[in-house]
């Protein structure tokens, strides 16, 4: 797919005008993201879309990834997507480090490309903002068609206009890139160290990934998790102190 009919550079700054194609793409994953945040905001549930819909930089293979951003009973959530008629292909809980929060994701195709995620403990602050860091809007935004700034996993910055987007890099911007985006410059600082290394080490991998039966409860799995896991147990008890 072409990204771009034209590209500009100027001062490390490049502007991508999208094509036919690219425009068709945006609107048919905000199309479904807004089947998704609708089902959820009708049964009292705030969601917000990340990442590239959000941006607006999308490719055919982008996934629609909604964020429920407060912690709720996943049987309501579940109730909540199967009454509107979404089939809840796969369940997961995942932990990408000890001291990061388990996070609950429902998958809603067999491509796994549409998926709700939610926290199983309360995100700390960075790990909130690392959703507004890849670029994150809400319901109301999404609908009148808004795009956000936001960063990608190449540390790139992206910058929406009316033709289509502006890019430029991040490293040794964390400052001004955080005031664009709209997050502290400690998570922008955080993501630069941690992209960075991955890109000379490589990716060493999700602390936790624990697929759930039918019929199994999030929260289940989790409580088998933290009694099984002593490093999952500390921080889950760390968090749980007044």
């Amino acid at each position: 797919m072409g990204l771009a009919e034209k590209t500009v550079a100027k001062a490390d700054r490049t502007e991508h005008v999208y094509d036919n194609d690219h425009w068709r793409v945006l609107e048919e994953k905000r199309k479904k993201a807004l089947q998704i945040m609708g089902t959820l905001d009708a049964s009292g549930f705030q969601s917000a879309i990340h990442g590239s819909v959000a941006r607006g930089d999308v490719q055919e293979d982008s996934d629609v990834d909604v964020l429920v951003p407060q912690m709720v009973p996943s049987y309501q959530l579940e109730l909540s997507l199967t009454r509107q008629g979404h089939e809840l292909f796969s369940r997961v809980v995942t932990q990408a480090t000890p001291s990061h929060s388990p996070k609950g994701h429902i998958y809603l195709n067999p491509e796994e490309t549409a998926s709700v995620t939610f926290p199983l403990l309360k995100f700390k602050r960075l790990e909130y903002e690392f959703y507004k860091f890849g670029g994150m809007l809400d319901l109301e935004a999404i609908r009148t068609g808004r795009r956000t700034p936001g960063v990608t996993k190449r540390l790139t910055l992206i910058e929406p206009t009316e033709r289509g987007h502006f890019e430029s890099q991040v490293i040794a911007r964390e400052s001004e890139v955080a005031r664009i985006v709209g997050v502290s410059p400690d998570i922008v600082k955080e993501r630069v160290r941690v992209l960075t290394r991955r890109d000379k080490i490589g990716r060493t991998g999700v602390f936790v990934v624990e697929h759930l039966s039918e019929g199994e409860p999030f929260e289940e799995v989790l409580k088998r998790i933290v009694e099984s896991n002593p490093a999952v147990r500390r921080e889950y008890l760390s968090r749980k102190r007044p």
